[in-house]
């Protein structure tokens, strides 16, 4: 048998309700005529008579009866469902993922969301973590962070942080032992201290740039990391050199822990953005997130 048309199935209940044609068709806003039509419809479809109609009145049969027990209960749910389910266009609840890297969750999305979140107890967010480039579209993820230059076209971009370098940094005592590089190349007769793709698996290929000549080195070290964060103290300990964001190495600079070499091959990306499908964006929570991140 084929699916009923719940609009049908609707109408049905008004009518057993009602007990009336008239005062169904009224309440349904419909003529008698459509209505008394949509029944003997749903009846030939089904091989079932579920209504006795007499000139006075409408009663149920005891299949009709049957049916209304267990739609009304049903169809009352779905309802409360749907009405439900319309509240999040009017107010901001609902979960959100998303996929950032660690120093994007830490330099600017955790500090613009932690306040703005404790006004927004209904809505419930879940980072990812990692390194990884990922999609969020086949992965299930609302919307992913990442530098304006690695964000697919086909996706609305929203420019969150500002622009922002990577530096190689090592310890004067490192460099007390170990001539520092002039050139990119020269990394590779240095211990590197290497930071791992996350879900790709391969070592980040460093990136250079000096009047408009373009280098990637492909380093080697002692060290490798799945974040960001214990590399800048693995540098300050004098195991290699690093190359990070300006931002987590700045307070050891200045302390003198570290030291920037290569810094006029040292290129300025494109800061974070996050990036999301445009079926996002009309949902309340969500732009909560998003005017909290642009502002």
């Amino acid at each position: 048998m084929a699916k009923q048309d719940l609009n049908d199935l609707a109408a049905f209940l008004v009518v057993a309700d009602e007990r009336s044609f008239t005062r169904a068709a009224a309440r349904l806003g419909v003529t008698q005529s459509t209505l008394s039509h949509t029944i003997k419809q749903l009846e030939a479809r089904l091989g079932i008579r579920l209504l006795t109609r007499t000139t006075r009145s409408v009663a149920t049969t005891h299949a009709g009866e049957r049916l209304r027990q267990t739609l009304s209960p049903r169809l009352a749910d779905i309802e409360a469902e749907l009405a439900e389910l319309m509240t999040f266009r009017d107010r901001p609840v609902g979960s959100i993922r998303l996929t950032l890297s660690d120093h994007a969750f830490y330099s600017v999305v955790w500090p613009k969301l932690q306040p703005v979140l404790g006004r927004h107890p209904d809505i419930a967010v879940e980072f990812s973590i990692d390194n990884g480039f990922r999609n969020i579209v086949e992965e299930g993820f609302d919307a992913g962070v990442r530098l304006g230059e690695s964000v697919e076209k086909d996706m609305i971009a929203v420019r969150i942080g500002p622009d922002w370098r990577l530096l190689a940094v090592a310890s004067p005592g490192y460099l007390a032992r170990n001539p520092p590089p002039i050139h990119p190349q020269d990394l590779l007769r240095h211990r590197c201290i290497n930071r791992r793709q996350g879900r790709s698996g391969g070592l980040y290929a460093w990136e250079f740039e000096k009047d408009g000549q373009e280098l990637r080195v492909r380093v080697d070290g002692q060290l490798t990391f799945g974040t960001s964060y214990p590399m800048v103290d693995a540098a300050r300990h004098g195991l290699g050199i690093a190359y990070m964001p300006e931002d987590l190495v700045a307070e050891a600079i200045r302390a003198g822990d570290l030291v920037v070499v290569l810094e006029d091959w040292s290129p300025a990306f494109p800061g974070y953005f996050i990036y999301y499908p445009s079926a996002r964006q009309n949902l309340p929570a969500f732009r909560v997130l998003v005017d909290a991140l642009k502002a």
